[in-house]
């Protein structure tokens, strides 16, 4: 089993929407059974993929080990993947994680997930935190989103920095141009800088998400959009198979 956290320092930079398609490629294009779960406490991830967040404030008592994940597990409308959903819980996560003093907690329970799954997909909540320090952790690959512009491609490397200074060896990092507009001169330069990095376009597939609330290859298989989150996902593949 392999977890892949889709992880940024910023929000608004399209994590959410490269962690629910990623997902619905792994469980659709790959056959693997397939596990979102939701780290952010606004829920979007859970509320994309058709569900809302959990019934109560449960969502973070599966890391005080006072409920196993698989009660909060739910199936999607898509076969093979599942969700494990967010609530507004998570929001005391990280003073949970500074509390318990416990550095692989998060590794643990997906490592206890071994048998149901092949894919666990990790949203998480934007910051540096604790929680986030749990996922970089546990994660095979981290997937970090990036807007063609400075203030994001600062961000990075602020991430970088980080996992230099705090984790040392870690888990391959993978950034992903998102939310790009190939008429804007900044985007076309920031490809030109860096070809080798998967490019998500800017497109009305993606925005109609929120309207469908399902992941574009659900509903567009032949846009451009769900073109390159396939590609994304096959080379992701491939990496997982070289580790």
């Amino acid at each position: 089993m392999a977890a892949v956290a889709v992880y940024s320092l910023k929000g608004g930079v399209g994590k959410t929407t490269l962690a629910v398609n990623l997902a619905w490629a792994a469980a659709t294009l790959s056959a693997r059974r397939t596990l979102l779960w939701d780290l952010d406490p606004q829920a979007a991830a859970s509320w994309l993929t058709g569900g809302g967040g959990t019934s109560g404030d449960e969502a973070q008592a599966v890391f005080a080990k006072d409920l196993a994940p698989g009660k909060l597990i739910r199936p999607t409308a898509t076969d093979r993947l599942d969700l494990l959903p967010a609530d507004a819980s998570l929001r005391g996560l990280d003073r949970f994680f500074f509390g318990l003093g416990k550095k692989k907690r998060m590794a643990k329970l997906i490592g206890g997930l071994e048998r149901d799954y092949d894919r666990v997909l990790l949203d998480c909540p934007p910051g540096l935190t604790e929680t986030s320090d749990q996922v970089m952790r546990a994660a095979s690959l981290i997937l970090v989103p990036v807007i063609p512009a400075p203030l994001a491609r600062r961000a990075l490397d602020e991430v970088m920095a980080h996992l230099a200074r705090e984790h040392g060896r870690h888990a391959p990092v993978l950034p992903v141009f998102t939310m790009v507009d190939r008429r804007r001169a900044l985007h076309v330069a920031a490809i030109e800088e860096h070809p080798d990095w998967p490019v998500i376009p800017m497109a009305s597939a993606v925005e109609a998400m929120t309207v469908r609330r399902e992941p574009v290859g659900a509903f567009a298989a032949k846009s451009p959009a769900a073109g390159a989150f396939a590609k994304l996902w096959q080379g992701i593949e491939r990496k997982l198979a070289k580790a």
